[in-house]
C-alpha cells in the first residue's frame, strides 16, 4: 500500500486524512467521509488508517458520552448535587480530551504521519491493511 499520492477521490492523501478528523467537528461529516474513504480507497494506507482511527475515536466518544449521561441522569434522580457536579466535571474533561485528540490527530494526519492513539490506533492499523 502507498502512504502518499492521491486518494480515490482525487485529494492529496494528507488532506483526505485531515478531513477524516476535522469533518467530525461539523455535523459528523468526518464519519461520512471516513466511510467513503474505506469503501473507495483500497491502496492508500495513510487515508485508510486515519479513516478507521477517526471512526473508532468517534465511536468511543459516543459510547463513553452515553455512559456519562446515564450516570448524570442517575445522579439527578437521586438528588445528589455533589455527584451530579462531579459527573459534569468528568463530562467536561472528557469532551476537552476528545477535542484535543481530534485536533492532534488531524495535525499528524496532515503531516502525513501515522500516529496511533492508545488502543484504537492498533485496531485501525490492523484494519487498514
Amino acid at each position: 500500500m502507498q502512504n502518499n499520492g492521491k486518494t480515490a477521490l482525487g485529494l492529496d492523501a494528507n488532506v483526505g486524512a485531515l478531513i477524516c478528523y476535522l469533518g467530525n467537528l461539523v455535523c459528523a461529516l468526518g464519519l461520512i467521509y471516513s466511510i467513503v474513504v474505506i469503501v473507495t480507497d483500497k491502496t492508500n494506507k495513510l487515508a485508510r488508517f486515519h479513516a478507521f482511527q477517526s471512526i473508532l475515536l468517534s465511536a468511543a466518544g459516543i459510547v463513553i458520552s452515553i455512559v456519562i449521561q446515564v450516570l448524570a441522569g442517575i445522579a439527578a434522580a437521586a438528588n445528589s448535587g455533589i455527584l451530579a457536579m462531579l459527573i459534569g466535571l468528568v463530562a467536561l474533561v472528557f469532551g476537552l480530551g476528545i477535542l484535543i485528540a481530534v485536533i492532534f490527530t488531524a495535525v499528524k494526519a496532515f503531516q502525513g504521519q501515522i500516529f496511533k492513539l492508545p488502543v484504537i490506533g492498533n485496531l485501525a492499523d490492523g484494519w487498514s491493511n
